[in-house]
């Protein structure tokens, strides 16, 4: 394992344990990396990563990271390099880490196709992928889907509200939930070497994404001081559906000084989505229909971006390198929204929506970016890597029902990032960061529908929100004793102008929320990872998180703070005849909230396999959660004048069955290959849910 100044790089052409494996073995044994027994990347807990091939993003990985490690035999990887401070070359909010994956030769030569299939109690998956490379051309092509089916649970609801005149209003709600899924994805992949110098690498992807959910028995009790005043029975079917594609194109041009490059990288992407939901209301005797009502929400969402690089050695040995660019990306999305009533199980939904909750709105962002980065190498032992990105956003909103569209003013947002590093004897180091990050607000906060599914309470974004703005800083130290290695690292993250929920209570009791850029958010805390190699037969990798919280209003006194803790460990035991035997866990904390807190939840899971053919073919048997019959997960809500309780259920027991099977392999020639592809990743995701249309990450 080495150190440098930005990231860590495990050398796995050293490591003969993964032989005859694939790169999914590799990464497990990787500092500061989980990938768990589906085979999830995630980096310090986060899956909000990029996999670069090579130092590009490849067509190979243009679909899925899971099935691309898969498809990568371990013995042709070199090095795996983790990336935990990204500089100014990323996206200003851009990635929690990145993932370079070095082959020996750098190119990928020949032909192999990998099919798995998984069946369980759960869900069941199928994929197929195939990659040839031939001379100039390489091609890939698959598809992957997954469905998600019994999948059920139930959750249960208490708020209690202090009115003006000292009441107390106390709602107690319950319901049985299930939901079905099913995804898809589908890529096609072209690069062409046009000369020595000259590359050209072109990418197509399709995907579906379907989710239906419902809440039977849906019993709201209303009580007044103690006293049951009204009984309410409900049904909820909810669906959130969606397709997408992207299409990219990109030319890279090299040079005889090595390492020189520029690259112009295109991107078009689409989504369209639908979100609905009917909501069923019984009458007294909670077994005729009285009324239904309907919530029609579809959406588009488009993206086109254009990315110019430049990356210049500098010097006799090129030890100082330059790194400068320019970025541009135009999004436009529209969200259509109207609610429809209907009397009794039969009757026809009215033709004219409700006025008061339907609307058409579009919002058209641009970003436009430029960055500059160094780095050099100072009295040997020290490097320094200062960069700064400067990024200019204009904002254009517009209403159906409304003449004049809303204002929104345009800014410009200056990114700094310093990256400092000292090595030590026996390859450990210290090391320092520092950058600054935006999150701009996605579609989920900005979309103005109405989210009444459950009518107590009711959610709508909010279009004039402001992007937040983080400083990250952060300290860690690495050392190596015999096979184990550890690392430590401290860090300081402040964020201003956060996102935050504002509730407030109407007079028959709903509780309505909405957004605004009211909230600090800090977080002080450490990151323990060690990797350990016991024997050729069995290896471990853990790591524990924590920090601690501290949040506030920046309009009131309201505060709250307090300690998230998380932890995961993978283990992996090699056993005769090509079995070998894997478990995984993963647990966290509550995590504070401003008004109050998120319940924390664990998982866990343990598999046996056996490799066949050369170790070409895997089938074995899984088993998640399987000694836990239901998993509770408890949140709250406390304001000066609302204290609410909830319990979600989760029945995640599952058993599987999985088989896979390459056939060919993929090998690498003497010609490298110049791969490079755009990866957009500056939108906060998360917020109500059902709120409609999400501008979409591109990985």
């Amino acid at each position: 394992i080495e150190e440098r100044v930005d990231r860590t790089i495990y050398k796995a052409e050293n490591d003969k344990t993964t032989a005859g494996g694939d790169g999914t073995d590799v990464l497990r044994r990787v500092p500061m990396l989980s990938v768990d027994l589906d085979g999830n990347v995630s980096m310090r807990g986060s899956s909000n990563i990029t996999v670069l091939i090579d130092g590009r993003p490849s067509a190979i990985a243009a679909s899925s990271i899971t099935d691309a490690l898969k498809q990568i035999p371990a013995d042709e990887i070199k090095e795996v390099e983790v990336i935990t401070s990204p500089s100014a070359k990323y996206d200003a909010e851009g990635t929690s880490g990145v993932i370079n994956i070095i082959t020996k030769k750098n190119n990928l030569q020949g032909m192999s196709a990998n099919i798995r299939t998984g069946a369980g109690l759960r869900g069941s998956d199928f994929g197929l992928n195939a990659s040839a490379r031939k001379g100039k051309f390489g091609f890939t092509l698959g598809g992957f889907g997954r469905a998600g089916y019994n999948i059920k649970g139930n959750f249960e609801n208490q708020q209690v509200v202090t009115n003006p005149d000292n009441t107390t209003s106390t709602v107690i709600q319950s319901a049985d939930t299930k939901s079905n899924n099913l995804f898809g994805r589908y890529n096609f992949g072209v690069d062409y070497e046009i000369d020595k110098y000259n590359f050209l690498t072109g990418a197509v992807n399709f995907g579906i994404r379907n989710r239906n959910s419902s809440q039977n028995d849906f019993l709201t009790q209303n009580f007044l001081d103690g006293n049951l005043v009204r009984n309410a029975l409900r049904e909820t079917d909810t669906k959130d559906n969606s397709n997408s594609i992207d299409v990219s194109l990109n030319y890279t041009k090299t040079f005889e000084k090595k390492g020189k490059d520029i690259s112009l990288l295109t991107l078009y992407s689409r989504n369209n989505g639908e979100n609905s939901f009917v909501n069923t209301l019984f009458e007294e005797d909670l077994a005729t229909i009285n009324s239904r009502l309907k919530n029609d929400n579809p959406s588009k969402n488009e993206e086109f971006t254009v990315q110019l690089d430049f990356v210049e050695p500098l010097g006799k040995e090129g030890k100082s390198i330059l790194e400068y660019g320019a970025k541009n990306i135009l999004r436009k999305a529209y969200s259509d929204f109207a609610y429809f009533e209907a009397e009794g199980a039969d009757g026809a939904y009215v033709e004219d929506p409700n006025p008061n909750l339907s609307n058409a709105f579009s919002y058209d962002q641009n970003v436009t970016a430029g960055y500059v980065s160094y780095t050099a190498t100072l009295f040997k032992n020290y490097t320094v890597k200062p960069g700064l990105r400067y990024e200019y956003t204009t904002i254009s909103a517009d209403f159906k029902t409304e003449t004049t569209p809303t204002e929104i003013p345009s800014y410009g947002t200056l990114v700094p990032s310093l990256n400092l590093s000292r090595s030590l004897s026996n390859g450990n180091m210290i090391k320092a960061s520092y950058n600054r990050r935006i999150s701009r607000p996605s579609l989920r906060f900005l979309n103005p529908n109405i989210e009444s599914s459950n009518p107590l309470q009711i959610s709508q974004g909010n279009p004039e929100l402001d992007p937040e703005f983080t400083d990250n800083y952060e300290l860690g130290y690495s050392t190596f004793f015999k096979s184990t290695m550890v690392s430590f690292s401290g860090f300081f993250r402040n964020t201003t102008g956060s996102i935050q929920a504002v509730r407030t209570v109407a007079e028959d009791g709903v509780i309505y929320t909405g957004y605004d850029n009211i909230g600090y958010e800090r977080a002080y805390g450490t990151n323990i990872f060690t990797n350990i190699s016991i024997s050729n037969k069995l290896s471990l990798n853990g790591s524990v998180d924590a920090y601690y919280a501290n949040l506030g209003n920046e309009l009131s006194s309201d505060t709250n703070s307090g300690f998230v803790i998380s932890g995961r460990l993978f283990g992996n035991y090699s056993l005769p005849n090509d079995w070998q035997i894997q478990a995984f866990t993963f647990a966290r904390g509550r995590q504070v909230q401003l008004q109050g807190t998120s319940g924390g939840f664990y998982m866990y899971g343990m598999g046996i396999n056996k490799q066949f053919n050369e170790k070409r073919g895997t089938i074995g048997f899984g088993a998640d959660n399987f000694l836990t019959k239901e998993f509770k997960m408890r949140n709250e809500i406390v304001t000066p004048t609302i204290v609410q309780n909830s319990t979600n259920i989760m029945r995640n027991m599952n058993f599987k069955i999985n088989f896979s099977y390459r056939i060919g392999k993929l090998s690498v020639d003497q010609k490298p290959r110049r791969k490079k592809s755009i990866s957009n990743d500056d939108l906060k995701e998360g917020g109500s849910e059902g709120g409609g249309a999400e501008m979409q990450q591109n990985k």
